[in-house]
């Protein structure tokens, strides 16, 4: 069964950089479609960016058009997220999501940006 574990989260400025990773393992990530979410404190969990199978079709949420980029390595069995320009409003616990004939989910990863 798959599993997930995002990593990469933290405390950043406004403007900041970061770059969170889902790491998988129990089965190859590349059978899968790719999602990264986030939910902020009392907000519901809103999707953030996607990649089909080989990433040949990606998009992203409008709030984060031309800063965030999704990617993946698969011969790291990994997903990334790069989110620059980062914002307050990008404060949120971020989830990594991979679906096929089922969803998987990581534990969350936490994003602060202070102003």
């Amino acid at each position: 069964q798959l599993q997930l574990v995002e990593s990469g989260g933290g405390l950043v400025q406004s403007g900041g950089s970061l770059r969170l990773s889902c790491a998988a393992s129990g089965s190859s990530l590349d059978r899968y479609a790719v999602a990264w979410f986030r939910q902020a404190p009392g907000k519901e969990r809103e999707g953030v960016s996607c990649a089909t199978t080989r990433s040949d079709v990606t998009n992203y949420a409008d709030s984060v058009k031309g800063r965030f980029t999704i990617s993946r390595d698969n011969a790291k069995n990994t997903v990334y997220l790069q989110m620059n320009s980062l914002k307050p409003e990008d404060t949120a616990v971020y989830y990594c999501n991979a679906k096929s004939w089922d969803d998987y989910w990581g534990q969350g990863t936490q994003v602060t940006v202070s102003s």
